[in-house]
């Protein structure tokens, strides 16, 4: 089966609001096999939405409007849908009855145009609307399988989840189960072409790449009706894609880099310090905002001058003399310096240049990580970023994080 997302509102061409329901629909749609092939948005118009609707009918198994079912005069889509397909829009009296009940309990007045909400396309399927007043529908005409639903995603994401998804399901017993594995460090393209055998030869489980935010997934996706298969299904598969580009993998599901950081620190029961120059506190900020930090964050010093430097941090003076501030040398001592600093496991440092202009004579981009262990030895890692200013101090942030992990493996490895 494949999807089309056709969303409603003028308010969306105007860039007032996010098409974020387009976002949700996607992922959802793909977790369950289904592809979605065209986004749409068209404003509150009944002529140009008759007009979306037949052109995503002709290409699209299932049509999933959004928004547009709401009381006002603007709020055309169940009716002209009815249209489309040739029924009657009438009152579903169990959402009637709820959009009754909520006026009373808070004591108000029930406008006439809120009977509006209730009604639905004869002979549809009614999606309940657990959090809001106007239902969802699911309809099959001879044209398409049609659904209806609103547009706050607050009423749209719990309506998908317990009352369309089901119907998606074909019920013959055949069960969908994903995994997303995530790699750092290889960007999508190299990704593809390092799979791409596998990814064309893909049927069950199916491999799809997503990219985002300067990482690369790969959702596996399968459909058996025995778990236990399913499961060895998606562990071939799996172990076929990490015996090429395993070096670049950090996780799963929808844990990011620094998540992932912070879950393997509290496991490994190991406690991290940071001494940040160009990033200027990223690191630290992003590590502390995950619940129970205290256990493995100690301290951090945010180093941006020179004497800084080298009055707090004891960055030798000929370090900075002979090397510059942005060196390996120099975020070797200060990772060595932090970690003695605050008496912590793990040091890291971050020195850098993140432009627009150079410094000492080094280009925007330039970079070096550095990372004292355990066993105090130090590790710097240089990098040539590119972007932007905040580009670049972020995706240092993120290469310490997967620096970091690797490290935490191998230091597992000899305990």
């Amino acid at each position: 089966m494949n999807a089309e997302i056709l969303a409603v509102g003028s308010e969306l061409l105007l860039g007032q609001i996010l098409n974020t329901n387009a976002q949700y629909l996607s992922k959802q749609l793909a977790e369950l096999g289904i592809d979605v092939y065209v986004h749409t948005v068209v404003g509150d118009n009944e002529k140009r939405l008759t007009e979306s609707l037949e052109l995503a009918a002709n290409r699209a198994d299932l049509v999933i409007l959004t928004g547009g079912l709401g009381p006002t005069k603007d709020d055309l889509t169940k009716e002209t849908a009815a249209t489309f397909c040739g029924r009657s829009l009438v009152h579903d009296e169990d959402a009637l009855h709820s959009i009754e009940s909520y006026f009373e309990k808070r004591n108000r007045q029930m406008t006439p145009n809120n009977r509006k909400q209730a009604l639905v396309i004869e002979g549809s399927t009614v999606l309940k609307n657990h959090t809001g007043m106007a239902p969802g529908m699911y309809v099959e005409s001879e044209k398409c399988k049609l659904v209806l639903m609103p547009g706050p995603p607050r009423e749209l994401q719990p309506m998908f989840e317990l009352e369309l998804k089901p119907l998606l399901l074909d019920g013959s017993g055949t069960a969908i189960t994903s995994r997303v594995l995530r790699y750092f460090g290889i960007g999508e393209s190299q990704l593809e072409t390092d799979l791409e055998d596998l990814i064309d030869a893909q049927t069950n489980p199916t491999i799809a790449p997503l990219a985002g935010n300067g990482e690369v997934k790969l959702r596996l996706t399968v459909k058996h009706s025995d778990e236990a298969e399913a499961e060895r299904l998606l562990d071939e598969t799996e172990a076929a894609i990490q015996k090429r580009v395993g070096e670049f993998f950090y996780g799963y599901g929808e844990i990011g880099l620094m998540e992932q950081l912070s879950i393997q620190l509290k496991e490994a029961k190991l406690t991290l310090s940071a001494a940040e120059s160009f990033t200027g506190g990223l690191f630290t900020s992003g590590l502390t905002s995950y619940k129970g930090a205290s256990s493995i964050f100690v301290g951090g010093i945010s180093a941006y001058s020179s004497d800084v430097k080298e009055d707090i941090l004891q960055v030798s003076n000929e370090t900075i003399k002979q090397s510059g501030v942005v060196s390996e040398s120099c975020a070797n001592e200060m990772a060595s310096s932090v970690q003695k600093m605050f008496k912590s496991n793990i040091g890291v440092s971050f020195t850098g240049v993140a432009g627009p202009d150079p410094q000492e004579g080094k280009e925007p981009g330039t970079v070096f990580i550095g990372i004292s262990g355990p066993d105090s030895n130090v590790t710097v890692h240089p990098l040539q970023l590119s972007g932007s200013r905040q580009a670049i101090r972020e995706r240092a942030v993120k290469y310490c994080c997967f620096y970091l992990l690797n490290e935490l493996k191998r230091w597992h490895a000899t305990t």
